[in-house]
């Protein structure tokens, strides 16, 4: 797992590109993007990321994540979880103080894989070099949420993704707890609105604040 700057988790091949792209990607480049944007940490914040076998993360995760299971089939039981955090981050070209804070959680028992996005406040969705304002931190090419397979088949862009509407991630769901994304991705479902609604393939765990 690499953690990239611009709001990425990759899988064996690191995402340079600060330009989002709405999913499939070509190139099989499997990879969760919480809020794929050109993120600039020299302006500001922090990146943290981390494994986690702690019973106490991951009897919350189990929680997060139930509604994410159809009724009937066995809850959630993560015995591994990978967190990766952007606190506070800047954007690259940066004339203001505005930042943005989210998170994504891989969850799994070994088996059964989820993905968790987590958005905490969201003040800015464009970096200059995709003509976002310096100022406001807003227009141009908007950033992209959601899961890439790999495989041409198996991706999910979040509602709102590259649109201004990327920015009210923190105030909306798939699972009825603002700001809360969730996704078991092994098999590729999708929670579209109220979590009993099936929708297309996704990958996106949710995990706890750390």
């Amino acid at each position: 797992l690499q953690v990239n700057n611009n709001g990425v988790v990759s899988f064996g091949t690191m995402v340079p590109e600060f330009t989002p792209q709405p999913f499939p990607l070509p190139g099989h480049r499997p990879f969760v993007a919480p809020y794929w944007a050109d993120v600039d940490t020299r302006l500001g914040g922090d990146v943290f990321y981390r494994q986690s076998r702690d019973p106490q993360l991951l009897a919350r995760l189990a929680q997060d994540l139930a509604p994410v299971v159809p009724p009937g089939d066995p809850p959630p039981q993560p015995t591994w979880a990978f967190v990766a955090t952007w606190d506070r981050v800047a954007y690259f070209g940066a004339a203001s103080n505005k930042v943005n804070t989210f998170q994504a959680v891989l969850a799994s028992d070994g088996v059964t894989c989820f993905v968790l996005l987590n958005y905490g406040d969201l003040q800015w969705t464009t970096g200059i070099a995709n003509q976002g304002d310096p100022h406001t931190g807003l227009g141009g090419t908007p950033a992209q949420a959601g899961f890439n397979s790999g495989d041409d088949v198996h991706y999910y862009n979040v509602p709102g993704s590259r649109t201004p509407a990327v920015q009210t991630l923190s105030h909306r769901s798939n699972l009825g707890v603002p700001g809360r994304w969730a996704f078991r991705v092994d098999h590729f479902e999708a929670t579209e609105g109220p979590p009993e609604t099936p929708g297309t393939v996704s990958k996106t765990p949710e995990a706890p604040w750390s």
